[in-house]
């Protein structure tokens, strides 16, 4: 039985942890090109692990799923988790292998990542089946999953939180084209970014003004809702008649972004996707848990790091109220 309608709800995060090697640079080379970089920075990342930390900070009860090496980076991430008030328990150290790394390239608050998947690649669906781990999934008010581990896990962590009335999350990212229906029919919102939102609808020439439709055309294909993160434009969001999650209206809706000063985008996704699954495992509607988690990310950005740039829930009250007394 899931933990719905809590201040404080439980939020079960399947995905990827890694160590970000971070590169400011004011050019990003050309193939081929050599340039020197203004700094290195090795940061706490991971789709999985920034999205639990996120979630954390925010409030929920969150428990972390998925693995690291036996290495000092492994060590950092565990410590990363805790320290912002996640559950790293259940996050397995394997032995022999090393942990997930993202080489990072950041220049003018813009990014370019590259992943090795380390022991990401090593999350299988037994592990999911283990006690601790079927207990938390069915348990949570909130499933949030990501594709930065193995389909396969990520599909069977989407079936044994289905089995509970846990709301199911799925942040589409990377893209992964043809997604299988084991997966989709076990999910109540989807969150893909603009390109992301391209592979799933099978639109490569997917044009801004043709997202809204996209939008709405595959939340009635999908039976969920479907949130379309657009950066500082803000995001377009829809949801299907007899959903499990409902829109204040029909059709496609915009939420505003926010004006900030960004200094590095990296965490900005992740962060509106915890905001997201707490605020909707709280039991708020769709629009403002939208609203709510692109007042999070907006605040995400104006920090360097992925997890140390997560806000607090304070700070995104704060933030969000300052800029509603603006109007």
């Amino acid at each position: 039985m899931s933990d719905m309608n809590q201040d404080k709800p439980l939020i079960a995060v399947v995905g990827s942890l890694n160590m970000d090697l971070v590169v400011k640079t004011d050019i990003i080379p050309e193939e081929g090109e050599t340039v020197s970089g203004e700094e290195l920075h090795y940061l706490a990342g991971g789709k999985g692990a920034n999205q639990a930390v996120a979630a954390a900070r925010l409030g929920g009860q969150t428990t972390m799923i998925g693995a690291v090496g036996s290495d000092g980076f492994g060590e950092r991430l565990l410590h990363s988790l805790t320290d912002s008030g996640a559950d790293a328990s259940q996050v397995r150290v394997l032995e022999d292998t090393v942990t997930g790394t993202a080489s990072i390239w950041l220049s003018k608050g813009d990014n370019r990542i590259i992943v090795i998947p380390g022991a990401n690649g090593q999350v299988v669906p037994e592990m999911l089946e283990e006690a601790d781990k079927v207990k938390s999934l069915t348990a949570a008010a909130a499933v949030l999953l990501q594709l930065e581990i193995p389909l396969p896990a990520v599909t069977r962590a989407a079936e044994l939180a289905a089995e509970s009335s846990a709301l199911v999350v799925l942040n589409p990212a990377p893209a992964v084209p043809g997604l299988p229906q084991e997966l989709l029919r076990c999910v109540d919102v989807v969150t893909p970014n603009r390109s992301e939102l391209a592979v799933l609808t099978g639109r490569d020439d997917l044009r801004p003004e043709d997202v809204d439709a996209a939008v709405a055309e595959l939340a009635a294909s999908l039976g969920a809702a479907v949130v379309t993160t657009l950066g500082p434009e803000g995001a377009v969001y829809a949801a299907a008649p007899g959903g499990r999650v409902q829109a204040g209206r029909a059709g496609a809706c915009r939420a505003p972004g926010y004006a900030v000063s960004a200094i590095d985008t990296t965490g900005a996704g992740d962060c509106f996707n915890g905001a997201l699954a707490v605020a909707l495992a709280r039991g708020e509607t769709l629009d403002a848990a939208v609203g709510y988690a692109m007042g999070a990310a907006a605040l995400s950005v104006t920090k360097l790091g992925a997890q140390s740039g997560m806000p607090y829930a304070r700070e995104v009250e704060a933030f969000l109220a300052e800029h509603s007394a603006r109007g």
